[in-house]
Parts: structure tokens; C-alpha cells; sequence
């Protein structure tokens, strides 16, 4: 039961697409990550997923809108619903994740940014 400063966090990992889990809430985990360009597309059949974005712009790309998450605002995205974040022009964004413990990574697909296992910080 100590606090998390979640700034100082980021500054322990480099790779991007990669998060890394700083708290367990019950069945919930909340994973920090830090993104840049595109994503793969994908859905989670089962799991809610919450990007609160730390720092830049997040596009998060559905297959009839896109919508833009900026610093201190979040999106959920409901289960089921195929999406693709990204980001603008090579900027680096950073974002707190909020899902639960069984939610894969890249959903319903494997590619080559799929991480298995997320490191704890």
C-alpha cells in the first residue's frame, strides 16, 4: 500500500506497444505503456478496455470514426468492438491502461507486436 508515481514509472521502460502492469485491483489490472504509430486492429470478445492518456494524442481508430484522446482524457472501449489505436506523425504518447487480468493483448489476433507476458514496474 504505497503510492505510484506513475511519471516516474515511464521512466523505466523504452519500448513501445509493450505495457507494464504497476497495480492489481481485484480481477482489473492497470498497465502503463507507451505507443507510437500504428497498432494492429483487433477486438476483445470478453473485456472492456480504458486508455487514459498521459501524455501526446492518441488516435483510437474504429471502422466507422476515429476518435482524438488527449492529455488528461480517456476512452473506453467496449468488448467486442474492433479498434486500432495510433499515433500522430512518430509522436510518442504514453497512456494508463485499465482492463482485466485475462484481456490479451492484441484481442482476437498474433502479430508481431502481441506481448504475452507484461513486465511488472
Amino acid at each position: 500500500m504505497n503510492a505510484i508515481n506513475i511519471q516516474e514509472k515511464f521512466t523505466r521502460f523504452s519500448e513501445h506497444w509493450h505495457p507494464h502492469q504497476i497495480a492489481v485491483v481485484d480481477d482489473m489490472q492497470v498497465l502503463l505503456a507507451k505507443l507510437k504509430d500504428d497498432f494492429v486492429w483487433h477486438k476483445h470478445e470478453e473485456e472492456d478496455e480504458l486508455f487514459f492518456v498521459q501524455k501526446g494524442t492518441l488516435e483510437m481508430q474504429f471502422r466507422d470514426r476515429t476518435e482524438i484522446v488527449r492529455k488528461g482524457e480517456l476512452i473506453v472501449v467496449p468488448k467486442g468492438v474492433e479498434h486500432c489505436p495510433k499515433t500522430q506523425n512518430g509522436e510518442e504518447v504514453h497512456v494508463l491502461l485499465f482492463e482485466k487480468n485475462t484481456t490479451k493483448h492484441t484481442g482476437n489476433v498474433t502479430s508481431e507486436k502481441t506481448k504475452t507476458l507484461y513486465p511488472k514496474l
